[in-house]
């Protein structure tokens, strides 16, 4: 009978202290975007590695619509971090449109530069985003980023959104299919080196796909937006059967968090991403340009007071 106390006793020990441990687990997620795409890997990694060098923290990687919809879950605080464009953090931090409302947005970091596609078909007639004029275009799905710049772009080539082109709203794996399909003429996609979806439709057997320029009108974006996007260049070794390097637009990336995240969560966060960086690359090659040389970027919108106490601790400029 004492035996059996003692156990007793011994396992409700290991059960109450198991309790008080898993009460004291924090619990955070991370908006990203479609599974096509590689905010949701990237974010997939990053959430891997909170939760195995951040003590007392899990972390999640969520499905979002991407951009916009993520600043709004994090402005809520449905959200602890989530992946954005310095442009659409600073309109949702002014409350200007598509948010309403001001939202209390912080920088975590910028983590690397996606690239704005213009994907059709190789015997496609379209080689510029002014002969999308009468054309179906997917512009990408409602409350991503990628919708917002695609208007932008659209704009630029002197074609209006809702009456130039006919517009559907898809995910990027839904573009891509809807193309192979014969069901649109081409889509908008803003995302990372090599993106899923548009390397699986590179790779299809019998499709012969082609990126289309998008930079060729970037200076009417500045003139009304200003500089929040920059030139970049898809090199012809991205996706399978690419003959030549494609100019785009090019988008800085960042990871967000509320005004009123923790700045020792924060600190930690970003402490745990670089100290094992590596792991984030073998999930997703984007993570290479993790680096403290072009985490911390020129934006109005301030950085969290845990990333400016990490940046300042390694020597990096604020």
């Amino acid at each position: 009978m004492k035996r059996f106390l003692v156990l007793l006793l011994a396992i409700s020990l290991v059960i109450g202290v198991s309790s008080v441990w898993a009460q004291k687990k924090v619990r955070i997620s991370i908006a990203t975007g479609g599974t096509g795409g590689v905010y949701y890997p990237y974010g997939g990694a990053i959430a891997s590695v909170i939760s195995k060098y951040v003590p007392g923290v899990e972390a999640t990687a969520e499905v979002t619509a991407a951009a916009v919809d993520n600043l709004k879950l994090v402005g809520a605080g449905e959200a602890d971090l989530g992946y954005a464009y310095p442009d659409l953090s600073y309109d949702a931090m002014e409350g200007k449109a598509p948010f309403k409302g001001k939202l209390p947005i912080r920088m975590v970091a910028h983590l690397y530069v996606s690239y704005f596609h213009l994907v059709t078909l190789a015997n496609s007639n379209i080689k510029s985003v002014a002969d999308l004029k009468g054309k179906k275009v997917s512009t990408g799905a409602p409350g991503s980023g990628t919708e917002v710049v695609a208007f932008r772009v659209l704009e630029a080539a002197g074609l209006n959104p809702d009456k130039d082109v006919k517009r559907d709203r898809l995910s990027v794996v839904e573009s891509a299919n809807a193309l192979k399909d014969g069901k649109i003429d081409g889509f908008f996609w803003v995302g990372g080196l090599p993106t899923a979806a548009i390397l699986d439709l590179a790779a299809t057997p019998g499709v012969s796909m082609k990126l289309v320029p998008t930079d060729t009108n970037i200076a009417n974006i500045f003139k009304k937006y200003g500089q929040v996007y920059v030139k970049a260049v898809i090199p012809k070794t991205a996706y399978p059967k690419m003959t030549a390097d494609v100019g785009v637009v090019g988008i800085p990336n960042v990871l967000v968090c509320n005004t009123n995240a923790d700045p020792t969560l924060i600190y930690n966060i970003l402490k745990a991403m670089f100290d094992h960086k590596q792991e984030l690359v073998n999930v997703h090659s984007q993570a290479n340009e993790l680096m403290l040389e072009n985490a911390v970027i020129k934006t109005v919108v301030p950085y969290h007071p845990g990333a400016v106490k990490f940046f300042k601790e390694k020597g990096a400029k604020m």
